[in-house]
């Protein structure tokens, strides 16, 4: 049997203890500063020690009650994020996830229909998201795909796919020029992804090429605008393979020479450490990393 203080004692208590006031805690709560007073006295009754020191009109926090506070806030926290998940999404079929831009258009969207075929009732919410920050405290986000060097600290961290980026341009741009080296590149206009302008040295380099810094370029803010412009004939970039497969097997992207970098950033699957999955969040974490694994060989 859990012993468990009544909850309305323990919202007066961390109120009353954030707060440094009876009265404010009152204001927050909607009640009346006796009413807070009294369920913060039956609360040190059921706990037998004092969690305020009373002067006059002042309160202050005893060793005990500081504590006891950490240990309220947290329960109170998970209380109010496993509420609001169900709230938000009470069909355990249902996995809301994020995941950056490129990968939810180039590598997901394309296979949604494979894995809604396998399992039609669970239900996907996606949402753009996952490059630099995921925030699973405040948002009712079940699952999100993070790029980045390595995974983030406190969450279950799978790896899906280790970025290896290659070459890629409009089979229009090679009728009228010539690329047959990785040094003829230097002499083509090189798309760069700007939170990633280092790429296409560290590729040349690897091939014992120098830029010369004479060489045309064009910039974007991301992969997705990167791959539009190449698409368009405006030059080469670089893409993680794994992004653009289709276009390279429908032949609307081609790789004019042979060479590739291994980035040294990943694609990983995230998900709050200690969260009891849900049947959807089991079967699309499988589905993923089996998909992807399968498909690229990544794991």
């Amino acid at each position: 049997m859990r012993r468990l203080p009544p909850l309305n004692a323990l919202r007066s208590f961390e109120s009353a203890a954030r707060l440094g006031s009876f009265n404010r805690a009152a204001e927050e709560l909607f009640v009346t500063p006796s009413a807070i007073s009294h369920q913060i006295k039956s609360l040190e009754e059921y706990l037998g020690l004092k969690l305020f020191h009373r002067e006059k009109r002042q309160v202050q926090i005893t060793v005990a009650g500081e504590k006891y506070l950490v240990a309220v806030q947290h329960a109170l926290d998970e209380l109010d994020g496993a509420t609001r998940r169900l709230m938000s999404a009470p069909n355990t079929s249902a996995v809301t996830f994020e995941a950056p831009p490129a990968f939810l258009n180039r590598w997901l969207m394309p296979r949604i229909k494979d894995f809604q075929a396998l399992y039609p009732d669970v239900e996907l919410r996606l949402s753009a998201g996952g490059v630099s920050y995921i925030d699973f405290d405040h948002s009712d986000l079940d699952m999100a795909v993070f790029f980045g060097d390595q995974p983030l600290e406190n969450v279950e961290s799978h790896l899906v796919h280790r970025s290896v980026v290659v070459p890629v341009c409009s089979p229009r741009l090679l009728d009228d020029q010539k690329v047959e080296s990785i040094a003829d590149l230097r002499n083509q206009t090189l798309i760069h992804v700007s939170s990633r302008r280092n790429e296409w040295q560290r590729l040349l380099r690897q091939a014992n090429v120098s830029m010369t810094g004479h060489e045309k370029g064009l910039s974007f803010s991301s992969t997705q605008l990167a791959l539009g412009a190449a698409l368009e004939g405006l030059g080469i970039a670089l893409s993680d393979k794994a992004l653009i497969s289709r276009e390279l097997q429908y032949g609307q992207l081609v790789k004019p020479v042979d060479a590739e970098l291994l980035t040294g950033k990943a694609f990983y699957l995230i998900y709050p450490k200690g969260r009891q999955l849900t049947y959807g969040m089991r079967v699309f974490r499988d589905w993923l990393l089996d998909v992807m694994g399968l498909s690229e060989g990544v794991k």
